[in-house]
């Protein structure tokens, strides 16, 4: 059993009573009270009260590693085997391009800050993609939480809605919850949003269960954890009430069911994001931290271009692109921008090379990275690459930083020690620094 951290109730048990319930609910087709039993919050004032300029946090992530040299870090100076296939394209920002398939983001350049000195050592999929999501390299000796997983834990849920969700699924094991407790990690849609016949699952009654049939089986449990109270006193009964009252405030609320509503967004903006996998997932994602989901994270296209990285940037970039700029502009316009958090990473960068086969391969080096709102400011370039897009010229970022400047702007203290298995201190993200100068003054 993973160790309990000091006044956080929101703990894995596992005890007879557990499976009972689960059982007992499974029955009735109800699976996401099982997953809320963990996910819940079992008591809010446990939750230190943080206040940060972020109320929500997007977090965008590019799968297979994102050429800077084909989007936010052109070299149109450098030779034709360096520059790439492609041209450069002037942006909102005083003599800043971006590649040419990014016009729509360039349109936005004034609203956004993009970071071109990120920079780690794992050329790896696995571990770049590991420093993306926790902030911290691989360890064998470590199972780290990801961000999104800190995020629930430190600030738990709001309005009834999962604190943590991931569109369409979780993309990866260290999307998860590491050395944290398994009620800190993702709730997964299960469905992509693109599709006709959306859904997400268990958020309806089962066929043939009304809501007067949901509200009786609701007092059949209550009478079963009775029960179990008179025959055994425990703690845990307290947090086991707690997770199933909100499980049931979920199914039965519509302003939470609401959330998912993909629907009720007009067509015409849904048009404007695009009709695609990164279109829809980025205007649900809009829609669930409007409605109070605290961290959303989504995957956009597929970006391991060792051969012809002409053709896949022309498949892929273009609905990125006008799905990230609709995304500004959506959150803009409804005046989301300044609370919310939005953030495009990928597992590293390409070779500032074109190999024989026409791609680019692995480059941890140097890569790039995106911010808009949440306090942070528009209209800027934080560092740089090397004439050839190879190395840090100034001002490198560690993938520690970058979480440890996310942390911060929605109000969690990056070097809070949370407690690993043996009771092993761990801070939150170790050696990082707040990027103070991509941060906008407060008034």
């Amino acid at each position: 059993m993973k160790p309990k951290c000091p006044g956080n109730p929101l703990e894995q048990y596992s005890s007879r009573r557990e499976f009972f319930y689960v059982g007992l609910l499974g029955g009735l087709g109800l699976t996401l009270p099982g997953f809320l039993q963990k996910q819940a919050s079992a008591a809010q004032k446990f939750y230190e009260t943080k206040v940060g300029v972020a109320k929500g946090v997007i977090h965008i992530f590019l799968p297979g590693g994102l050429a800077h040299q084909e989007s936010f870090d052109p070299k149109p100076l450098a030779p034709s085997e360096y520059r790439g296939p492609f041209g450069a394209i002037d942006t909102k920002i005083a003599g800043v391009q971006f590649g040419e398939f990014m016009k729509k983001t360039a349109a936005v350049a004034d609203k956004i800050t993009v970071i071109r000195s990120m920079t780690h050592g794992e050329a790896a999929h696995e571990r770049g993609t590991h420093n993306m999501f926790t902030g911290y390299r691989p360890s064998p000796a470590v199972e780290y939480p990801s961000i999104g997983s800190i995020i629930s834990h430190e600030l738990g849920p709001r309005n009834n809605l999962p604190p943590y969700v991931c569109i369409p699924s979780v993309p990866n094991e260290y999307a998860n919850s590491g050395y944290l407790s398994s009620a800190f990690g993702p709730f997964a849609l299960g469905a992509d949003p693109s599709q006709k016949d959306f859904k997400v699952r268990d958020l309806s009654l089962p066929n043939g269960v009304s809501d007067e049939r949901f509200a009786r089986r609701q007092s059949l449990l209550q009478t079963v954890d009775q029960h179990f109270r008179s025959m055994e006193k425990s703690d845990e009964l307290d947090s086991m009430d707690a997770f199933y009252q909100h499980a049931y405030k979920l199914i039965s609320s519509q302003q939470a069911r609401e959330a998912f509503n993909l629907e009720a967004e007009p067509a015409a903006l849904r048009d404007e994001y695009g009709r695609t996998q990164a279109g829809q997932r980025m205007i649900l994602a809009r829609r669930l931290v409007e409605a109070g989901v605290r961290f959303v994270s989504l995957t956009a296209g597929g970006w391991d271009h060792h051969d012809n990285i002409k053709a896949g940037i022309e498949t892929n970039l273009p609905p990125t692109d006008q799905a990230i700029a609709a995304l500004i502009n959506d959150l803009h316009q409804r005046g989301l921008l300044d609370s919310t958090l939005v953030m495009v990473t990928s597992e590293f960068g390409r070779s500032p090379k074109i190999g024989p086969t026409g791609g680019r391969d692995h480059w941890p080096r140097v890569f790039s990275t995106m911010l808009a709102g949440g306090g942070v400011k528009g209209g800027m370039v934080y560092g740089s690459s090397d004439a050839l897009g190879a190395e840090p010229e100034n001002d490198p970022v560690s993938v520690a930083d970058l979480a440890t400047t996310v942390y911060n702007q929605i109000g969690i203290s990056a070097d809070k020690e949370l407690m690993a298995p043996g009771n092993r201190p761990i801070e939150i993200c170790d050696g990082g620094r707040i990027i103070e100068e991509i941060l906008a003054k407060k008034a």
